[in-house]
């Protein structure tokens, strides 16, 4: 008869299974984070993300879709997951399991009730598990950002390319030189010119843009931000 290790005992533990979403959109020069007021009347406010357990009838991309229109009211501009983290506090007989996703949301969505977007350089405290999502899904957007063209679900559907390179820069969490990400923008045939065209104070007009989607199916393209100098 086989003996089981250690951690293959553990499998008949109860798991409560958890949906953390991390809701990012630009403001004042930074990404911002929702989060939540937390607590009741006895006991202190607190912040955290928007979270939910998973209901019977759905499965985890339903969930974290219900988190998302329950907290802003609408559908967010594009949703992915994570991964999946363990609670770094159990009890006898039960295993807590987080599912992280994060969710990026068009600039001006209002926070809502009993919510605040803040910058994620002055987050104030959170639980560890919180904190951990939200650095885990900053982690992912820049990872999407060289091959995913998911900038363009921040913007309007025209735009100036020094919008767009704003965009880049806050997803990035770094400045871009100017030529090189319009170079590398142009080589990538992820924008076609529109005929139309905004003043910007005293300086020339910029011509609008828009978004041009790959031709092919299941074709991913990005702007190759490895080879910006």
């Amino acid at each position: 008869m086989p003996v089981l290790s250690a951690s293959a005992r553990t499998v008949g533990r109860s798991v409560t299974l958890t949906v953390d979403l991390v809701l990012l959109t630009p403001r004042r020069g930074e990404l911002a984070v929702l989060l939540l007021s937390v607590g009741g009347a006895r006991a202190r406010s607190r912040s955290a993300l928007p979270s939910d357990g998973l209901r019977v009838d759905e499965d985890l991309n339903e969930a974290a879709a219900r988190v998302a229109r329950s907290t802003l009211g609408s559908a967010p501009a594009l949703l992915e997951q994570v991964g999946a983290y363990g609670g770094a506090r159990r009890q006898a007989g039960l295993a807590q399991v987080a599912v992280v996703y994060f969710a990026l949301v068009p600039t001006h969505t209002d926070a809502g009730r009993d919510a605040e977007w803040m910058g994620v350089s002055r987050l104030p405290p959170l639980a560890p598990r919180h904190r951990a999502a939200i650095e885990a899904s900053l982690a992912a957007v820049r990872a999407r950002v060289d091959h995913m063209p998911i900038a363009f679900r921040l913007l309007p559907s025209e735009f100036a390319l020094s919008d767009l390179q704003s965009v880049y820069e806050l997803l990035l969490g770094r400045r871009l030189h100017k030529a090189s990400f319009r170079r590398a923008l142009h080589a990538s045939s992820l924008v076609e010119a529109t005929d139309e065209w905004r003043s910007e104070g005293r300086g020339r007009p910029a011509q609008l843009f828009r978004y041009a989607p790959p031709r092919r199916r299941r074709q991913h393209r990005g702007v190759r931000f490895d080879l910006l100098t």
